[in-house]
C-alpha cells in the first residue's frame, strides 16, 4: 500500500464515520419530509466529494516533496562519492610520493657507500708507499748514525787523553794529588748539600706547622659540631609528658591545624615521633618554649583544643608568665636585701632566670656575681652593699638586648638610669667589661667577681651563645623586608617560619621574599648543612555581632 492510498483510506473512513453521525443525526431527527432526507444526503455527498478532493491535494504534495528530498539525497550521496575518490586519490599519490623519495634515499646511501669505498682504497694504496718510503728513510739514517757512532767513539778517546794530560799538569800546577783535589771537591759539595738540607728541613717544618694548625682547626670545627648537637637538645628542647598516646592525635587536629596554631602563636616548633606519651617543644627562646609547654599542658587539662582556644589559652599563658617573671625577680630580690627595687625591674630580673649566656644561667650568674662581690667588698672595707647591688644588676640588659639596639652595659645603664639607681651602683655596673675605666673600688670587683662566676670550671659553654646569635641574625634578615609581622627561628636554626601581611603582601611577593631570605643567608651567614625557608600568608576577617 503506497502513501496515496493509505491518505485516501484515512478520508474514506473520516467521511465515513461523518456520514454515520449525519445518518445519526437524521435518524434522531424526526423529519419526516423526504425532501429534506434527500437534501441531507446531497449534503453528506458533497462534503464527502470535498474531502476527498483535499486528501487528493495533501498526497500529491506529499509526494512533490518527497520526490524533492530524494533528489536532494542522491545529489549529497554523489558528492559524498566524489570526496572519497579524492581523497583516496590524494592518499595514493602521497603513498606514491613516499615510496619514491625512499627509494631516492637508498640510492644516495648506496652511492656514497661505493664512493666511500674507493676513497678507503685510495688512502690504503697512498699509505702502503708511505711506508715504503719511510723503510727507506730509515735505512739511510742507520747508516749515518752508525758512521757518527764511530766518530763519537774516537773523539771519546782523544778527549780521554787530553783529560789525562791536563789532570797531570793540573797536578804540578796546584802541587795536590789527585786524591786530595778529591776529598776538596767533597768537603765543598758536603758543606753546601748540608746548607741547602737545612734550608729544605725549615720549610718543611713551616709547611708542617701551618698543616697541623689547620688540621687542629678543622678538628677542633668537626668536635664543635658534633657536640653541638647534644648541646642543643639539652638547651633548647622542653619534653611535654601526655596521659595517653591519644591525645597526639587531638594535638595534631585535623589535616594539622592545631598544631600549625600552637606554632604560629607561640613561635616554637613542636615535634610529635615515636616518643611515647611525650611531645617536644623546640626553641631557642626559653620563655617562648616555657610558654609553649604551659599552654601545652592548660589545653590537655581543659580539653578543647581547636585553633581559636588555643589562640586563647597561649595569650592567658603569656600573661601569666609575664607574672610569673615579676614573682621570679622580686623573690630574687629580697633575697640578697632589696626589698626597695623599682617594680618593673622585678620583671627583668626574672627574665634572667630564661636567659643563657655562654650556657651559664644568667639570673644564678648574678646572684653568685653579687655575693662573690659582697664578700670581697668585706675583707677590703668597700661597700658590700653597693657592690652586692651592682652584682645583681650588672647583667641586667641582658634581659631585652634582642629586643633593643645596643650592647647589654648601654642597655642596663639606661634601665638602671630610668628606674632611678644611684650613679655609684651604675657606675659599678658598667665597668666589668671594659667598656669604662673604673672611679671605686666596688666597679672594679664587679670585673673582678663577674670574671671568677664565669671563669669556675663547667659553669659556661660558648655553643648555646653561638646558635643564639645565628637564629638571632637569621631573624634580623627576615624582619627586615616590609611586610614581615613576625618571624621565628626553628629546628636550632635549620628553618625560620616568616609571617607576613596578607594586606600589603601578595602571593608572588611572598615567594621573592622568600628567595631573597634566602640568598641573603648564604651571602651573610655561615652555617652547616641547610636552612628551610618558609614565608606564610594568611588573611583573618573579624567581626563581633552584637
Amino acid at each position: 500500500m503506497n502513501l496515496i492510498d493509505w491518505i485516501f483510506l484515512c478520508f474514506t473512513i473520516v467521511s465515513g464515520g461523518l456520514a454515520f453521525l449525519f445518518a445519526m443525526k437524521a435518524q434522531k431527527a424526526t423529519v419526516d419530509s423526504s425532501q429534506a432526507q434527500a437534501k441531507a444526503e446531497a449534503d453528506i455527498k458533497s462534503e464527502r466529494e470535498r474531502l476527498l478532493e483535499e486528501a487528493r491535494k495533501e498526497a500529491q504534495r506529499l509526494l512533490d516533496r518527497g520526490a524533492k528530498d530524494a533528489e536532494s539525497v542522491r545529489k549529497e550521496s554523489e558528492l559524498k562519492a566524489k570526496d572519497q575518490a579524492l581523497l583516496a586519490r590524494q592518499e595514493a599519490e602521497k603513498l606514491l610520493t613516499e615510496r619514491q623519495n625512499n627509494l631516492e634515499k637508498q640510492e644516495q646511501r648506496i652511492q656514497a657507500k661505493e664512493q666511500g669505498l674507493q676513497s678507503k682504497e685510495e688512502n690504503l694504496d697512498k699509505k702502503t708507499q708511505q711506508v715504503d718510503q719511510k723503510a727507506k728513510d730509515l735505512e739511510v739514517l742507520s747508516e749515518k748514525r752508525k758512521a757518527e757512532l764511530e766518530k763519537l767513539e774516537a773523539q771519546q778517546a782523544e778527549a780521554k787523553q787530553l783529560v789525562e794530560a791536563q789532570a797531570k799538569r793540573l797536578e804540578e800546577v796546584a802541587g795536590l794529588t789527585r786524591e786530595d783535589a778529591k776529598k776538596e771537591l767533597i768537603s765543598q759539595l758536603e758543606y753546601a748539600a748540608k746548607m741547602d738540607a737545612a734550608k729544605t728541613v725549615r720549610r718543611i717544618e713551616e709547611e708542617a706547622l701551618e698543616d697541623a694548625q689547620k688540621k687542629a682547626r678543622w678538628t677542633i670545627g668537626a668536635a664543635i659540631q658534633r657536640v653541638a648537637s647534644d648541646v642543643v637538645t639539652e638547651q633548647a628542647v622542653s619534653s611535654v609528658q601526655l596521659p595517653s598516646d591519644d591525645l597526639k592525635g587531638r594535638i595534631i587536629g585535623r589535616e594539622g591545624r592545631n598544631i600549625r596554631a600552637l606554632e604560629k602563636a607561640t613561635g616554637c616548633d613542636l615535634i610529635v615521633d615515636d616518643t611515647p606519651e611525650s611531645i617536644v617543644v623546640s626553641s631557642f627562646d626559653p620563655i617562648r618554649r616555657e610558654v609553649a609547654r604551659q599552654a601545652i599542658l592548660k589545653l590537655l587539662a581543659d580539653g578543647r583544643i581547636h585553633p581559636a582556644r588555643i589562640e586563647e589559652v597561649v595569650e592567658k599563658v603569656k600573661v601569666d608568665m609575664d607574672q610569673h617573671l615579676k614573682e621570679i625577680g622580686e623573690a630574687a630580690c629580697i633575697e640578697l636585701g632589696f626589698p626597695d627595687v623599682h617594680p618593673k625591674l622585678h620583671k627583668l630580673v626574672g627574665r634572667l632566670n630564661y636567659r643563657t649566656s655562654y650556657g651559664q644561667n644568667v639570673l644564678e650568674h648574678t646572684k653568685e656575681v653579687a655575693r662573690i662581690a659582697e664578700y670581697m667588698a668585706g675583707e677590703m672595707g668597700a661597700d658590700a652593699k653597693l657592690s652586692r647591688r651592682a652584682g645583681l644588676f650588672h647583667d641586667i640588659g641582658k634581659a631585652i638586648d634582642r629586643e633593643v639596639e645596643g650592647t647589654h652595659i648601654e642597655i642596663g645603664m639606661q634601665l638602671m638610669q630610668r628606674y632611678g639607681e644611684k650613679e655609684d651602683v651604675i657606675h659599678a655596673m658598667s665597668c666589668h667589661h671594659g667598656d669604662f675605666e673604673p672611679r671605686t673600688v666596688e666597679a672594679m670587683l664587679i670585673t673582678a667577681a663577674d670574671a671568677l662566676s664565669a671563669a669556675r670550671p663547667g659553669a659556661r659553654r660558648e655553643m648555646l651563645e653561638t646558635y643564639v646569635k645565628r637564629l638571632e641574625q637569621l631573624e634580623g634578615i627576615a624582619n627586615s623586608y616590609k611586610g614581615v609581622q613576625k618571624s621565628f627561628a626553628m629546628q636550632a636554626g635549620r628553618e625560620i617560619r616568616i609571617l607576613v601581611d596578607a594586606g600589603s603582601v601578595n602571593d608572588d611577593q611572598a615567594y621573592w621574599i622568600a628567595k631573597d631570605v634566602s640568598r641573603r643567608i648564604e651571602s651573610e651567614m655561615q652555617y652547616p648543612g641547610q636552612i628551610k625557608v618558609t614565608v606564610m600568608r594568611e588573611l583573618r576577617a573579624v567581626e563581633i555581632a552584637r
